[in-house]
């Protein structure tokens, strides 16, 4: 078939879908791009067998429950008016309903042990990460990459200091000592999440002020939860002001000055197959590389492809294929994976444990200090102040690359995720170096 006649026939199926819609009306009603009422007898049908203890096990079920529970509660999370616009929307009640019903009851055991295997030893999170790092990078513009340089890490230092200046300030107004809130709130808030922030940590801290690390662990991990909770929401409170005041954001872009248009991708299957192979191939090298260097396999990644997109060295064919690779899964896999985020790694009791007024300030003033130092020094270094925020303030401040993905979520900036994982990872390293050199002095 010729060209003509493929545009020709695309275009006749669009006129046509559009007196469909003419037809009927309620069409127009879907959930994951389904109508609504299709969507309920999936649920349904989901739902009957979780309930039943008939739910296939391992990676079918858990997909199943995670991508129909997960689509469902970002649907109501972005159109409940309150919810939508100041506290994440879909993404919060995604991670939350989730969170929610293993601390209720409601998920079954059974679905929630194997949910959390999915996720964590069946490695779906590294699977989805790894998608977004790879495509995002292969799909940027090089001479971005080239421009952004070292200039990044300028505000994820502006970060740090922006969020210890204001939790030791808060900390001492509310009652906790400058020890408390240093290093008990804001050092694990920006060490880049549980296993390569607080758990780390609590070693650290276990050998400098003694006691087992499990005792440090119980006072870092709310610290942690909570600040998740105020990233997601101040994310999505930062695409809001990005709306009322234009000069201050990209929309999705990092840098100043520096304009250029997406290409088109006209999807290719077959391209989408190499965009995966190359997504895995990346991420496995990145995990050689971190079992011999003390590295995290993201930091490799993004090392690894970044040099592979500047230099050019991979077919086009491929870097076409890892950008639409890329935006499938974003656009299908989110809301699933944020609600198998609630399940594996949000513990809602912990999180509720910890909020007294006192604590809740002191987290507050961490995440927001990341904010105005993050804005300040990527406005100073040529970033738009609003994504400078993002990504190396609240990715820094929120819970590693299960809060990456709920933040740049929430946000609207999914393309931002290699430097979210920059701030996250390397970032998450400065940290755990910072409070070695830290502690001694407050001993």
């Amino acid at each position: 078939m010729s060209e003509l006649a493929k545009d020709y026939s695309v275009e006749t199926e669009v006129k046509s879908d559009a007196k469909v819609q003419q037809l009927h009306p309620n069409k127009g009603l879907q959930i994951f791009n389904i109508p609504i009422v299709w969507f309920g007898v999936f649920a349904a049908i989901t739902l009957i067998s979780m309930y039943t203890g008939n739910l296939p096990g391992g990676m079918i079920g858990s997909l199943l429950v995670m991508i129909v529970l997960g689509e469902l509660f970002g649907w109501v999370g972005d159109r409940l008016p309150i919810v939508k616009s100041f506290l994440g929307g879909g993404a919060i009640i995604a991670i939350f309903g989730a969170a929610y019903m293993v601390y209720s009851g409601l998920l079954p055991e059974t679905i929630t042990t194997s949910m959390t295997d999915f996720m964590r030893s069946g490695g779906f999170l590294n699977f989805y990460i790894a998608a977004l790092i790879t495509g995002s990078i292969l799909g940027m513009n090089s001479k971005i990459l080239v421009k952004v340089g070292l200039r990044y890490f300028l505000p994820i230092g502006g970060a740090i200091i922006g969020a210890i200046a204001l939790t030791g300030l808060i900390g001492l107004l509310v009652g906790f000592t400058l020890q408390e809130a240093v290093l008990v709130i804001a050092m694990p808030i920006m060490g880049g999440g549980m296993g390569a922030g607080a758990v780390p940590m609590s070693q650290v801290y276990s050998e400098l002020l003694g006691n087992e690390p499990s005792y440090y662990i119980s006072m870092l991990v709310p610290a942690l939860a909570l600040g998740n909770v105020f990233a997601i929401v101040l994310a999505s409170l930062l695409d809001r002001l990005g709306k009322k005041f234009p000069s201050l954001t990209g929309n999705g872009q990092l840098i100043q000055g520096f304009n250029y248009e997406k290409p088109k991708l006209n999807y290719d299957i077959q391209k989408m197959g190499a965009g995966l192979l190359a997504a895995l191939t990346f991420f496995t090298v990145g995990s050689l590389l971190g079992a011999v260097i003390p590295l995290h396999p993201y930091a490799f990644m993004i090392i690894l492809v970044a040099a592979a997109k500047i230099t050019s060295i991979i077919p086009e064919s491929v870097t076409d294929g890892a950008s639409q690779w890329y935006q499938f899964v974003a656009k299908n896999w989110t809301f699933a994976l944020l609600f198998g985020i609630g399940v594996a790694y949000t513990d809602l009791g912990t999180v509720l444990e910890a909020l007294t007024l006192q604590y809740i300030l002191t987290v507050f003033g961490v995440v927001f200090g990341a904010i105005i130092g993050a804005g300040l020094l990527g406005k100073l270094v040529g970033f738009y102040p609003i994504e400078s925020a993002i990504t190396a303030g609240l990715c820094m401040a929120n819970m590693g690359g299960t809060g990456d993905v709920a933040v740049l979520s929430a946000s609207k900036r999914m393309e931002l995720m290699p430097f979210a994982q920059i701030s996250s990872r390397l970032g998450g390293a400065l940290i755990l170096l910072l409070a070695g050199l830290l502690i001694p002095l407050f001993v």
